[in-house]
């Protein structure tokens, strides 16, 4: 069963509008506000690469364990997966505007810490240096670049040999990549969010970022399946394979509720300073965004594919996709912007930028479904796949 995706001119010239969008605003923003655009930057950049993160991770997980009904959708993921080397030039050229972001490369500035979080600081010193920070960055990326294509290679290369053997050495890798990923997600999390407030610090926040990361790139999954369907692409969906892909969405929306909780109440319970700042901050700058963000990403996820008739519902699951990419906007934002900039800010220059993110990741995604048959033909599962049931 062959089928090719075609990256239409006209889904194309969109996607470099977007991307023109998002560089004025970025240059006006800078002009006016360097602090404010330098952080709508790594909102950006780092919303679409946690979708692509999850996406391979959701991908590695169907490998390992040889998930049948799946298998139909994986150029799904590997598209999103070439996101990830647009993200890591991006975020090598962020490091011009480090100063601006991260407070730990220049402590001593008058004003920013007293002389108890200055101490504090200097425990963390040796790990919160702009060289090691820099070759850190690059480790985590060429990791993700290398294991993501090299999984890409071998399932282009099953499409013209089949067999069995790509599909095991896929597998194996897939085991090194959720390890490689578990350990340097985690420190991409440390490095790039919570430094940016570096008394601050919080053992569940990675782990909530990861599972976040998979939960937003499932649904982002779903999302392009279905909207291939309605092209006219994939009209082998039915609603055996929707039930499977709500389950990716509403199981880690349960996760996500509970990492938020877990990391305020224990936080808060405990009354530590250096850490009940980093929610008094956020509670005080608003408190309407602080419960709109476990509203978006658990409650009414969880509220409206607990029916599984609405959970089999292409129109529902759009809906309830979209409602949760918003609300990974607003988690996101949370985190970064009131400790880049110290306050809540929404305008010209946060949607602009994001446009300008969202032109970048659907051309990156829409090349790379063009580049191979939209239908893995000669995967071992695909007749599994093609033909589905809920039975």
């Amino acid at each position: 069963m062959e089928e090719k995706f075609t990256f239409s001119p006209k889904l194309k010239y969109f996607s470099f509008a977007l991307i023109a969008i998002g560089i004025i605003t970025f240059i006006i923003g800078y002009m006016s506000n360097p602090d404010r655009a330098w952080a709508n930057i790594l909102i950006g950049n780092y919303y679409f690469l946690a979708l692509a993160i999850g996406a391979t991770f959701f991908l590695a997980i169907q490998y390992i364990t040889q998930s049948g009904w799946s298998s139909a959708f994986k150029r799904i993921p590997e598209a999103m997966a070439g996101y990830i080397p647009v993200a890591a030039i991006i975020m090598l050229l962020m490091i011009f505007g480090i100063n601006y972001l991260y407070s730990w490369t220049q402590p001593h500035e008058a004003g920013i810490f007293d002389e108890h979080e200055l101490h504090l600081l200097h425990h963390k010193a040796p790990y919160l240096t702009v060289p090691f920070f820099i070759a850190r960055m690059v480790i985590y990326f060429l990791l993700w670049v290398v294991l993501t294509k090299y999984l890409r290679k071998l399932s282009l290369k099953e499409d013209i040999e089949g067999g069995l053997e790509n599909f095991k050495k896929s597998e194996l890798y897939s085991k090194i990549l959720i390890f490689v990923l578990a350990i340097t997600f985690t420190f991409a999390a440390f490095d790039w969010l919570m430094s940016l407030e570096p008394i601050w610090f919080s053992t569940l926040f990675s782990v909530k970022n990861f599972i976040s990361a998979f939960y937003h790139g499932s649904a982002v999954i779903a999302l392009i399946a279905i909207l291939l369907y309605k092209k006219g692409y994939m009209q082998f969906i039915n609603k055996a394979h929707l039930h499977d892909f709500s389950k990716y969405i509403f199981m880690p929306a349960i996760l996500f509720g509970y990492l938020w909780y877990s990391q305020y109440m224990l936080i808060w319970y405990a009354n530590i300073p250096e850490e009940t700042t980093y929610f008094i901050t956020r509670r005080g700058l608003s408190q309407n965004l602080f419960v709109l963000n476990v509203m978006l990403n658990w409650a009414i996820p969880f509220v409206i594919l607990l029916p599984n008739f609405l959970a089999k519902n292409k129109n529902v699951l759009i809906a309830v996709i979209i409602i949760i990419l918003v609300g990974h906007y607003v988690d996101i934002y949370e985190e970064i912007m009131p400790g880049a900039t110290g306050e809540y800010t929404f305008g010209f220059i946060e949607v602009g930028t994001f446009l300008g993110f969202a032109g970048l990741f659907i051309f990156s995604t829409a090349r790379c479904l063009s580049k191979a048959n939209l239908i893995p033909i000669n995967h071992p599962y695909l007749n599994e796949s093609l033909h589905h049931s809920a039975h």
